[in-house]
């Protein structure tokens, strides 16, 4: 073959490309398996480095007392300190979404409860997330059971004899809440629907006021959680006449279930959970969540949380996972059947 001086062969031109073709496919996957095996042992290092939980309400209470006594004994288990970073304010929606803006990197969780996760959205017309959309399910921490309790000058025992009085008197029989909106109002206006009943509603500032005026007689009925009606109950300032969740509650095993009571299928509870960023890698949420499993089935933990007045339940990121679809759902009716709005 002729070619100037200083020229290349076409021929050798051709053989060198072909070469490099057949090489850089063999380079491609070498590197493809070297960032696979980098990705798979960053993963597997998680965590390096503290993790957050945002808690979107005030230390002390029930999602905060929860989160430390699984906190406590997470800590150990990463080899990391798991920080407990309380936001409170906007009805919980604050730390929410502080939370679901956060780097999906694996080192913030949220202890979302029933009011940040399954009420909010649908109370609120304006809110900074959406459930289902930005937070992936990590596990159910516990379920914290409604008591239905009367005043003790209320002639009525059981829930089908409240019913009885209550349509006896439309309208006259009236029961207090924590708020508009809130969980004990819920409840309430849920199980008056579902009993074909019409009370009426008088709206506290918070449980304790409520439940204040209830054993004075000032409100009739107060639907409120285990921890702070079970004291009261067993000091006979109040009559337990249901409890809400399909389940009879360890706490109160003698007490019969609205739903045992004749108003089937009703099912309501407050409850806490841990959640992530949508895009948290599934090895760091599957990690998280079996670690925490693993602290709730712990019999000191689950002693101590059944002798808080909770339910302990860890699951699995599956069956949480459906669990919330479904209490997202039922919550959007509750706001729906009350009529509650916040602006």
């Amino acid at each position: 073959m002729i070619y100037k001086k200083g020229s290349i062969p076409i021929s050798f031109l051709e053989n060198f490309v072909k070469q490099r073709m057949r090489v850089m496919p063999c380079v491609s996957i070498v590197i493809s398996a070297l960032l696979l095996h980098v990705a798979g042992a960053a993963a597997q290092q998680w965590p390096v480095k503290p993790v957050r939980i945002i808690v979107p309400f005030p230390p002390g209470q029930a999602a905060d007392i929860i989160t430390r006594a699984v906190g406590e004994r997470l800590s150990p288990v990463l080899s990391q300190q798991v920080v407990i970073d309380n936001r409170p304010g906007a009805g919980a929606a604050l730390g929410t979404e502080l939370a679901a803006k956060a780097a999906p990197d694996g080192y913030t969780f949220l202890a979302g409860g029933s009011a940040a996760l399954a009420i909010n959205p649908h109370l609120y017309p304006k809110i900074g997330y959406e459930t289902m959309r930005d937070f992936a399910p990590v596990t159910l921490l516990v379920s914290i059971p409604m008591v239905f309790a009367v005043t003790p000058a209320l002639p009525a025992k059981t829930v089908q004899e409240f019913i009885r009085l209550a349509k006896q008197k439309p309208g006259e029989i009236n029961y207090g809440s924590s708020g508009n909106g809130s969980t004990s109002h819920l409840v309430s206006a849920v199980f008056a629907s579902q009993a074909g009943i019409s009370l009426t509603h008088v709206p506290y500032k918070g449980s304790v006021q409520a439940l204040t005026d209830l054993m004075a007689g000032q409100v009739m009925m107060v639907a409120d959680t285990i921890p702070v009606t079970l004291a009261l109950v067993n000091a006979g300032k109040l009559r337990a006449i249901g409890i809400s969740t399909a389940r009879r509650a360890p706490q109160m095993p003698n007490l019969p279930t609205v739903d045992e009571q004749g108003l089937k299928g009703y099912d309501l509870q407050t409850w806490t959970s841990f959640v992530a960023p949508a895009a948290v890698q599934t090895s760091t949420l599957d990690r998280m969540s079996a670690e925490v499993v693993k602290i709730i089935a712990a019999p000191e933990v689950n002693k101590r949380l059944v002798d808080m007045g909770f339910v302990p339940v860890g699951s699995t990121r599956e069956v949480f996972g459906a669990f919330l679809k479904r209490e997202h759902a039922a919550w959007q009716k509750a706001v729906q059947i009350s009529g509650a709005k916040v602006d």
